[in-house]
Parts: C-alpha cells; sequence; structure tokens
C-alpha cells in the first residue's frame, strides 16, 4: 500500500501514471491493493500502471508467484528454425505476460525491445533483443505487442530511435553511437519504422553522432523531431527512460526540462526517491495539447482481454521453447 505521504503526493501532483519495479511486487493481492490504492489517491480510476516485464533477466513479477518468462533471443531461436513457429511464441509471449498484468491491474508495459543488436551489444541489452536482423526484430515485436493488446495491456516499444549500437550502459554512462545515418536508417530504425502505428515508444539514452553529437536521443530536438517523428513516423506518445540513470546530468528539475523542451510527451522516473519526484513535478506542464492527443489515444486502445485458456497455452509456449533447449529454463 502507499504511504499517506506517497498519496498525498499523487492526489496532488496528478502523475500520468505509476510504474512499478521488483521491490513493489511481493505478491498478487498486494499487487492489486497498490495499483488500486494509486489509482483512488489519483481519483482517476483508468490511470494507466507501468511495468517492465519483458521476460528473461527484466522481468518485475518472480517466481513462486508469477511463472518465469523467456528472454527476446529464445524466442529468436525459435523463428530460426521456423519464422510461423517463432511468430507464435512471440504471441504467446506477450499475452502470457499480459494475463500476469492485467490480473495485477497493471495495463501498460514497457515492451517489446526494438533494438537491433550488434555483436559487441552491452550486456544492459544483450539478450533482450531478438537479435541483429531488423526485419526479424519487426516480425516478432510486432507477434509480442500483438499478445499484449490482446491481453488488454499497451505495449511501450523501446528504446527508439535504436539503443542496439550501445557498447556501454547508458545506467552507468552516456553510450555514443558512430554509426552514420544510412546505416541506422537501413537497421536500427527499421523495427520502430514497422511499429510506428503503436500507442507508446520509450526514447534511448544514447548519442547518435549522425544526428545531434551534443545530446542524447531523449533530449534531443533533432531526433525527437527530425528521426523519431519525422523519419521513424511515430506519432503516438513518446516517453523517456529513466531520468535517473546515470547517461543524463544535472538536477531533475532542468534534466525533466531538458527532456520536454526535446519534444518528450512524458518523464519516466523510476528509483521512488520523493525529493527527485517533487523536483521532476515541479518542472512537468500540465497533459494538454498533442500530448494529450497522444495519451488518450493510447489509453483509448485498452480493451477487455480476448479469451485466453492459460493452461493451454503455456503447454503450447513451453513446447515451442523445448524446440531450442529452453523449456526447461522456463518451465
Amino acid at each position: 500500500m502507499l504511504s499517506d505521504g506517497e498519496r498525498a503526493f499523487f492526489a496532488a501532483e496528478q502523475p500520468f501514471g505509476l510504474i512499478l519495479f521488483k521491490r513493489n511486487c511481493a505478491e498478487l493481492a498486494q499487487v492489486r491493493a497498490l495499483t488500486a490504492d494509486f489509482r483512488a489517491a489519483t481519483g482517476r480510476a483508468d490511470a494507466p500502471v507501468f511495468i517492465d516485464q519483458e521476460g528473461g533477466r527484466v522481468q518485475r513479477l518472480q517466481p513462486p508467484h508469477w511463472p518465469r518468462h523467456a528472454p527476446a533471443r529464445a524466442l529468436a531461436l525459435v523463428a530460426a528454425a521456423d519464422m510461423a513457429q517463432g511468430a507464435r511464441a512471440a504471441w504467446l509471449h506477450g499475452r502470457l505476460i499480459g494475463a500476469d498484468l492485467a490480473d495485477c491491474g497493471v495495463d501498460v508495459n514497457c515492451a517489446p525491445v526494438l533494438d537491433v543488436a550488434v555483436p559487441e551489444v552491452s550486456e544492459a541489452i544483450g539478450d533482450r533483443s531478438f537479435g541483429g536482423d531488423p526485419q526479424l526484430v519487426a516480425t516478432l515485436g510486432r507477434a509480442m505487442a500483438e499478445g499484449l493488446l490482446a491481453a488488454g495491456v499497451l505495449p511501450v516499444v523501446k528504446h527508439t530511435p535504436g539503443h542496439g549500437r550501445a557498447v556501454v550502459d547508458s545506467h552507468k554512462a552516456l553510450p555514443v553511437v558512430d554509426a552514420n545515418l544510412e546505416t541506422l536508417a537501413e537497421s536500427d530504425f527499421v523495427p520502430f519504422a514497422a511499429l510506428a502505428d503503436l500507442p507508446m515508444a520509450m526514447t534511448a539514452h544514447v548519442i547518435f553522432r549522425a544526428i545531434d553529437s551534443a545530446h542524447a536521443a531523449t533530449v534531443s530536438r533533432a531526433v525527437i523531431r527530425d528521426i523519431i517523428r519525422n523519419r521513424i513516423g511515430f506519432d503516438g506518445l513518446l516517453m523517456s527512460d529513466d531520468i535517473s540513470m546515470h547517461a543524463l546530468s544535472g538536477d531533475y528539475s532542468s534534466r525533466a526540462q531538458s527532456i520536454y523542451d526535446a519534444g518528450c510527451d512524458l518523464v519516466l522516473h523510476c528509483n521512488g526517491r520523493t525529493e527527485e519526484m517533487r523536483e521532476i513535478g515541479g518542472a512537468a506542464p500540465a497533459l494538454g495539447g498533442k500530448t494529450r492527443e497522444r495519451a488518450l489515444r493510447a489509453l483509448s486502445l485498452r480493451r477487455s482481454p480476448d479469451f485466453l485458456d492459460r493452461a493451454s497455452a503455456r503447454e503450447e509456449y513451453l513446447a515451442l521453447l523445448g524446440r531450442v533447449g529452453w523449456q526447461e529454463r522456463v518451465g
């Protein structure tokens, strides 16, 4: 449950939504109570609740209370053997994760990862990526997103316009990508352009020298306007990656202002420190204009989940993973 101070903060600041982490998720009844408490505090029954539930290393809902899911790279192995089965596995992956989230009152998942990996990709991405083939990444990313939507959960594609060439961890430092614009357009941007119709996306804390040598994508007007909005064609709700990551600098108010000025619709803050949230809240504008339009459009896509025989779907999912030796790791 929220503390009295947290309830008062959420009631006063009216954040767009709440993101949960492993530290917030003990068991099903507790998470349900937490999400309900947040919505009651804001007075908005439809306030979105986010989480990062990708599968693999990034899974906030953990066993024994929730099942384990494979990383994206395992789904790519299934697709390498049979594309149709890989796409089916990715859809089931999204649908089963979505069912877990919907049970908890979580209705937005920060997934799929559409980063196209290079051989020397940072471990921060690693097996979270579907691999190095942009078309495969797009196909499996689409299938996972459709599975989430079928569960009534909105997907957030990340990390636009691409984190796969970063060879350092943006949680710890600011990555710099030296690839030219033609290379980026033919590879890194491809999955994001293919899924540009989806409702929400998250930026990359990465400098792309060919576009803006001074600013990470999250705080770059050139990257957001010229690449994400125009070249990639994404007109959905755009949120930053975590503002507290070490790839960004400055106090939290100035960080937030730089993110909004660059063209992001939302600022994401993840560590739960109240004093930082207050700084960010002080810099945040009211939800209006194009941002409000994008938010309402995104939230309108939430729907009642399609029917799922969860036991049969899980059995099929594990059987597909078993074809590439992954069943025992997630079973």
